[in-house]
């Protein structure tokens, strides 16, 4: 397949279901160190969180992002969904990071040597797989360096993803339209880089033939998002996606980004997300994540809205519970 002219170099977000919001809280602030760079609400379901996790500046490739309903019921990780985040971490910083989930009871296997990468595996409290992953090209990239975790061991955003897949080729060929390129392949796994073909611009796909599909629901992703530097490249990559037979949304105004969404041959939901504007536009970037914003829409309904989220706190924060 021609590559095109206008490629995304690589992850911009990862979007996944969680349950309570205190615990998601504890987990990706107080446990992994993140920062939380946005506060705000489902735009499509303003009575639940949506929680933004990454370094200081939200740095597209450093986000992690959850819907928190705390009444969710359990998902299934399978067919047709992306099965497992992996995060990147210094190589210095390994010994470390065990040392870190051991002391927080964090149940985890490892580190296994993957090639070029020593990985550390486990769940986070809603069941998500999570992986630490070692890698020289995480040094890089930025990270938060006011949280629990001390900069020289923070974690430098989204390393990979993986895909599981019953049929790959069409999952592989509409990353190879967007840009990716096909850089190895290892036990029933391929791997697919874009960009620079580091850290944060890799997609694993893997062939799990057999597996049940996915069920949505509490510890399971809800969609991966790839970059695209405006909002023209955004459209060009649009017009690739339906060149693929496939069916892409208009743009769609997330205040801090704009976004096409296509479900991919696979069943899987990718997003086509803008690097800008950025998390700054409605509040200082010292205090990102420190109050509920809200978008314009509903800004009218803000005290029933508040009135019916759960309070909740940060890890390490003196100020007491608040929305």
């Amino acid at each position: 397949m021609t590559i095109p002219t206008t490629t995304t170099p690589g992850i911009h977000h990862v979007t996944m279901i969680a349950g309570d919001p205190q615990r998601n809280l504890d987990f990706y602030v107080g446990a992994l160190g993140l920062r939380l760079v946005k506060r705000t609400v489902n735009f499509d379901d303003p009575h639940t969180y949506h929680f933004y996790f990454g370094d200081e500046a939200g740095t597209p490739g450093s986000l992690l992002t959850f819907f928190p309903w705390p009444t969710a019921r359990p998902g299934r990780a399978g067919v047709g969904q992306v099965g497992v985040v992996s995060l990147a971490i210094a190589p210095a910083s390994l010994g470390w990071w065990i040392q870190r989930l051991i002391s927080s009871g964090i149940p985890y296997e490892g580190p296994a040597k993957r090639g070029d990468e020593q990985v550390i595996s486990l769940r986070d409290p809603g069941g998500l797989l999570v992986e630490l992953v070692a890698h020289a090209s995480a040094e890089s990239r930025p990270v938060w360096s006011a949280g629990s975790v001390p900069a020289e061991h923070g974690i430098h955003g989204v390393h990979a993803v993986s895909i599981w897949a019953e049929r790959p080729d069409p999952t592989l060929e509409t990353l190879a339209a967007l840009g990716f390129r096909a850089d190895g392949e290892r036990d029933g796994v391929t791997r697919m880089a874009a960009g620079d073909g580091g850290s944060g611009a890799l997609v694993d796909v893997r062939h799990v033939g057999g597996f049940l599909r996915g069920l949505g629901g509490a510890g399971t992703v809800h969609h991966v998002a790839f970059r695209a530097a405006d909002d023209a490249a955004e459209l060009d990559l649009r017009a690739v996606v339906r060149g693929l037979g496939l069916s892409p949304t208009p743009p769609i105004d997330r205040n801090y980004f704009r976004s096409v969404y296509f479900r991919e041959p696979g069943g899987v939901l990718f997003e086509l997300a803008t690097d800008g504007p950025g998390f700054a536009i409605d509040e200082p970037a010292a205090e990102l994540g420190a109050t509920l914003k809200l978008p314009a829409q509903y800004e009218p309904q803000r005290a029933e809205i508040e009135a019916a989220l759960p309070p909740i706190e940060l890890p390490g924060t003196p100020e007491g519970k608040f929305v």
